[in-house]
């Protein structure tokens, strides 16, 4: 589990993340109070967030690698499930602080929970397997 494996965790959390945010982009949009222009999409779409997204994977996932390599965690099964935890258990309690904290609906908890809850699962299954 070395470089190459946190890039490709990462590049594989941002697209899960992708493909989480297109599938479920007008309730996410409606939860986060996102206004849409006249082609649905939001209209503050620059490539800041993006960015910062690609940034964030590749520190989980480094995190993951360097917090998995020190616990023994070395077999795909192994990998999901402790990405699964970390998602489920560490990243959602904190979306979800931030979010009853400012107001924000549960459903919008349920949808960056759920991208992260998920997403670290398929982080922690990559990882495992270089």
């Amino acid at each position: 589990m070395g470089y190459l494996a946190v890039l490709v965790a990462a590049v594989a959390g941002f697209g899960f993340g992708a493909l989480w945010y297109m599938t479920l982009s007008a309730p996410w949009m409606a939860a986060a109070g996102i206004k849409a222009d006249e082609n649905g999409r939001p209209e503050n779409d620059g490539p800041l967030p993006y960015v910062m997204a690609g940034v964030a994977m590749l520190l989980v996932a480094g995190m993951m690698r360097h917090t998995f390599a020190l616990s023994g965690i070395d077999t795909p099964m192994k990998g999901l499930t402790s990405g699964l935890g970390i998602g489920l258990f560490f990243i959602s309690p904190w979306i979800m602080i931030n979010n009853g904290y400012g107001g924000r609906p549960f459903k919008l908890t349920l949808i960056d929970g759920g991208y992260a809850t998920f997403g670290c699962a398929l982080m922690g299954l990559v990882l495992c397997l270089f």
